[in-house]
């Protein structure tokens, strides 16, 4: 039996929340490799992050707001 699809605010809100890593990375100055570094994570993963293409579990969200030195819900609000 196929899945039902996806619906069509999911990845719009995961783009959101992508780009929403992505300004707050630029704010502190931070390369992807950089933040990658911090989280324990490689650059490309930080890319795929930021440009909605694959989804941070918890656990990665809670590594990048602490990274960042902001609330998770400044990532996900």
């Amino acid at each position: 039996m196929p899945l039902d699809p996806m619906p069509d605010w999911v990845p719009a809100r995961r783009r959101e929340i992508g780009a929403r890593i992505r300004t707050a990375r630029r704010d502190r100055s931070l390369s992807q490799v950089e933040l990658g570094e911090r989280i324990g994570r490689d650059h490309k993963t930080v890319h795929r992050y930021e440009y909605g293409t694959r989804v941070p579990n918890l656990e990665d969200l809670l590594l990048i707001a602490d990274a960042l030195d902001i609330p998770l819900a400044d990532l996900v609000g």
